[in-house]
């Protein structure tokens, strides 16, 4: 699968990610790399009694989560060059276990490089939405990308 080149991307450009049920296990494998241990992600009891009334993944997580399911359309096939930054980005809505999400990718500012004339930069507005259409995350995440030859 070849990847969408810096020339081909729109501004406004819209593109949604296949779906992704967050798991136990993904918390669970999340809290071990990390270190994020905070019991309302690992204590079931403890959740029960917070402002959230049940466990919830970790937000970085889900911000994790959003850049695999971009990966997995395959924009970035052969022409990804580098996740640049992450910038703005809001956790507007707690993911709960079991919760079903998916990206959506909007084309937001694309800038050719100056410097160098093989690739430009390109400013993704990223939302991560649940099941119920509700957006958890969003923010800009910024790429560097291949140029047709």
């Amino acid at each position: 699968m070849v990847g969408i080149y810096f020339d081909e991307y729109e501004e406004g450009q819209t593109f949604r990610t296949p779906t992704r049920t967050i798991t136990e296990t993904d918390v669970v494998y999340f809290s071990a790399m990390s270190g994020d241990m905070n019991e309302l992600h690992t204590s079931e009891e403890f959740a029960k009694n917070s402002l959230f009334g049940k466990r919830l993944a970790q937000g970085l997580l889900g911000l994790s989560i959003s850049h695999g399911l971009i990966f997995r359309l395959g924009l970035f096939e052969g022409t990804g060059i580098a996740l640049l930054n992450v910038d703005k980005w809001k956790f507007t809505t707690p993911i709960f276990f079991g919760d079903t999400v998916h990206g959506v990718v909007t084309v937001q500012e694309k800038i050719e490089s100056k410097s160098k004339p093989d690739r430009g930069i390109i400013h993704f507005y990223v939302q991560l939405v649940n099941q119920e259409g509700t957006v958890t995350q969003e923010g800009i995440q910024t790429v560097m990308v291949r140029r047709k030859s």
